[in-house]
């Protein structure tokens, strides 16, 4: 498939968008596993999304699971489709000529004759962007890329299984047409950005998007308030939600300091969710509540998702989902742990007619119980979390 950049004189301007264009387009879209709309996202099943794919690179843990794909990568996404998720999680960039790729990182590090060097993925056209790490032809070797941790210091991106870097139009066409898409809109916390570039990235983004998405489920996510509050302005077919630490770290937008600033701008801004650090949503269980009271979904985020009791907590919670880097090992958890819905049981019984309503009835008064019912924790639920309440505390 030929690549070609996007250039933002393709896509209409902000001010010739009509408020309901996308929903009048696509309103005919449905989605697999979740119901997509303009004001609410309800998921018809506890949520497992796929981190970065099949799980992020975590280069200097002793967990061979977290080297063995690389992130962001056509192969990770299409592992992960191997297992029952329903999403897989990416970060997407613009580069300077106007082209969606799929890359974590704000820079690109890499060295030439011993000397390390790194550069923006937003300044990289994409050609640039693309010579990094393994190339399409095998005989050509591209710039090799290293990567920085997040306590400075500079390591090799060496993985089992590498793949090439890659475009979100490769994505739509390469990755299995079922798997959902949580398409993190990415940009740096350390610059302030004006409407007018933010209007062009998330116009050269949706381009792509449209054009591409078909019947594949699609959620837009940001860190950046702005970003999302204007993607949802942008496009009325996608839900769209805002990403927060949930108050684990302080920034100087303050609408990212804590689940209830988190909240504020979903309602302000007619967000359909949150997605929260797991640490956040431990710390301040009430918030769950207020956020379902306020008809926001809510997804969830951490190292604490690759732990199956954590996830199964969450579940009770009210949590709608989780992003997961072992997803083999959570969606087999969760499988034991969740037992099908009641209106699932009754669809297995194949009732109809009479006999069929009376079932309906009975199943529809079985999930207003379950939706009443307090959880009740087994020994080993109040074990994990005893033993989980003084960390959370700790940190």
């Amino acid at each position: 498939m030929a690549l070609k950049a996007v250039h933002v004189s393709d896509v209409p301007h902000f001010d010739q968008v009509p408020d309901n264009a996308s929903l009048a387009m696509y309103a005919n879209r449905c989605s697999i596993g979740a119901e997509l709309g303009w004001k609410a996202f309800r998921a018809s099943k506890f949520l497992v999304i796929g981190h970065r794919g099949s799980g992020m690179n975590a280069l200097q843990s002793s967990d061979r699971r977290m080297k063995a794909i690389k992130e962001n990568s056509i192969l990770s996404f299409n592992a992960a489709a191997k297992f029952p998720v329903d999403f897989v999680e990416f970060d997407v960039q613009v580069t300077r000529d106007y082209c969606p790729v799929i890359f974590h990182d704000d820079f690109i590090l890499s060295v030439d004759k011993g000397t390390v060097f790194e550069k923006r993925v937003t300044e990289l056209s994409l050609s640039e962007f693309l010579n990094y790490g393994p190339q399409q032809d095998p005989q050509t070797e591209g710039n090799c890329l290293l990567r920085k941790t997040k306590d400075g210091k500079i390591v090799n991106w060496n993985v089992e299984i590498d793949d090439r870097l890659c475009t979100l139009e490769e994505a739509f066409h390469k990755v299995e047409s079922s798997l959902g898409f949580n398409i993190e809109l990415k940009f740096d916390d350390h610059i302030v950005y004006d409407q007018s570039y933010l209007t062009g990235v998330l116009q050269a983004i949706l381009h792509v998007v449209f054009k591409n998405a078909k019947e594949r489920p699609i959620i837009f996510s940001s860190f950046q308030p702005d970003a999302a509050l204007l993607v949802r302005k942008l496009q009325a077919t996608y839900p769209v939600f805002f990403l927060t630490n949930g108050g684990n770290e302080l920034y100087h937008d303050v609408r990212r300091n804590s689940l209830e600033e988190a909240l504020k701008v979903c309602l302000e801004g007619g967000l359909q969710g949150i997605v929260s650090e797991v640490k956040g949503i431990f710390r301040n269980p009430g918030t769950v509540k207020k956020i379902r009271e306020s008809e926001l979904s809510l997804l969830t985020y951490g190292t604490l998702n690759n732990v199956a009791e954590a996830v199964y907590m969450q579940h009770l919670m009210g949590v709608e989902g989780v992003i997961v880097d072992l997803v083999q090992e959570i969606t087999e958890a969760m499988a034991e742990m969740i037992k099908p819905p009641a209106k699932a049981k009754a669809e297995v019984t194949g009732t109809t007619g009479e006999e069929g309503k009376e079932e309906e009835g009975k199943v529809k008064e079985e999930e207003e119980e379950e939706m009443d019912r307090k959880p009740q924790f087994s020994e080993r639920e109040l074990s994990f979390l005893m033993k989980l309440i003084p960390q959370l505390i700790d940190f």
